[in-house]
C-alpha cells in the first residue's frame, strides 16, 4: 500500500453507528388535516338545508298568496250574488206592488161601473110593492153581487150610525140630533160606500146629526 492510500484511510473519519431511536409517524396532522373536510362537508350540508327551507318556505308563500286571492275571488263574487239577490229581490217585491196595484186598479174601475147598477137594485128592494115574489128576486140578486164583491176583496164602508169620519165619508147635510143620537153621527146613508183594501172605491154619502 502506498503512503497516500493509507494516508486517506487515517484522515477518513469512522462512521458512528446510527443509535438515535427512530421518530413515529404524526398522526395528529393527518387529523388535522381531516377537520377542514368535515367543517366543508358541514357547511355544505347546512346550505342544502337552508335551501331546502327557503324554497319550501317560499312555495308556503306562493300558496299562501293563491289562497288568499283565491278567498279574494270568492268574497268579491259572494258581494256580487248577495247584491244581484238584493236587487231581484227588491225587483220582485216591485212587481208585485206594481201587479197588484194594476190590479185593484182594474177591480175598482169594474166596480164602480157596476155600484150604480146595485143602487138601483138597492132601491128597488126597499121600494114598497104588494109583489112579493118581485121583491124576493131582487133582494136574491142584490144577495149574489154581495158575494162576488166579497170574493173581488170589495167591502161595504160600515157607515150608519157610525161617527162621521172624512176618510171614507161625503156628508151632504146635517140635521138637528134625533133624540138617542149623538152629535156628529151618520143617521141616514144616501148612498153606500165601498173600499178595496185601503184603497176607496166610493164614499159613502151620509147625512150627519148636528
Amino acid at each position: 500500500m502506498s503512503e497516500e492510500t493509507k494516508k486517506t484511510v487515517e484522515e477518513t473519519p469512522a462512521e458512528e453507528p446510527n443509535t438515535a431511536p427512530q421518530a413515529e409517524p404524526e398522526a395528529a396532522p393527518e387529523e388535522t388535516a381531516a377537520a377542514p373536510e368535515t367543517d366543508e362537508a358541514e357547511k355544505t350540508d347546512g346550505k342544502k338545508k337552508e335551501g331546502f327551507f327557503n324554497k319550501k318556505a317560499r312555495e308556503l308563500e306562493a300558496v299562501k298568496a293563491k289562497l288568499d286571492a283565491a278567498e279574494k275571488n270568492a268574497n268579491q263574487a259572494k258581494d256580487q250574488l248577495l247584491r244581484m239577490a238584493a236587487e231581484y229581490e227588491n225587483y220582485r217585491k216591485r212587481s208585485t206592488r206594481e201587479a197588484d196595484q194594476k190590479f185593484n186598479d182594474g177591480i175598482s174601475f169594474a166596480v164602480n161601473q157596476i155600484i150604480p147598477i146595485l143602487d138601483t137594485l138597492d132601491m128597488a128592494a126597499n121600494a114598497p110593492t104588494t109583489d112579493e115574489n118581485y121583491k124576493k128576486g131582487v133582494v136574491m140578486t142584490l144577495d149574489k153581487a154581495a158575494k162576488a164583491l166579497a170574493a173581488l176583496h170589495v167591502e161595504e164602508i160600515e157607515a150608519l150610525g157610525k161617527p162621521f169620519d172624512p176618510n171614507f165619508m161625503n156628508a151632504v147635510q146635517q140635521i138637528p140630533a134625533p133624540d138617542g143620537q149623538e152629535s156628529g153621527t151618520v143617521i141616514t146613508v144616501y148612498q153606500k160606500g165601498y173600499k178595496l183594501g185601503d184603497k176607496i172605491v166610493r164614499h159613502a154619502t151620509v147625512v150627519v146629526a148636528e
